[in-house]
């Protein structure tokens, strides 16, 4: 369903609790325990998978720094992880 245009509603209940629904659920990979987060922007508000969103929050902070740092591949990157918990076990 991702990527899928549809538009849906929810009552809003006393103490303020909305049940997101099952198919909004789905489209935003949302299952029971996960966190959501609200993004307000003026009169509109986007309901997000918070997980996702601070992966993309950090992937946009992080942009750029990579290459700066001497990454420049997904090796760069593992080989860095795999000298660090060599050097970390060592110790």
């Amino acid at each position: 369903m991702a990527g899928a245009m549809f538009i849906n509603d929810a009552r809003v209940m006393s103490k303020g609790q909305v049940t997101i629904p099952k198919n909004v659920r789905e489209a935003l990979g949302i299952e029971t325990g996960d966190r959501v987060t609200f993004v307000v922007d003026g009169g509109n508000v986007r309901v997000v998978n918070s997980a996702i969103y601070a992966l993309q929050s950090f992937q946009e902070q992080m942009k750029g720094k990579g290459k700066k740092a001497g990454f420049l591949s997904e090796d760069d990157v593992a080989e860095w992880i795999t000298d660090s918990r060599r050097k970390g076990n060592a110790k």
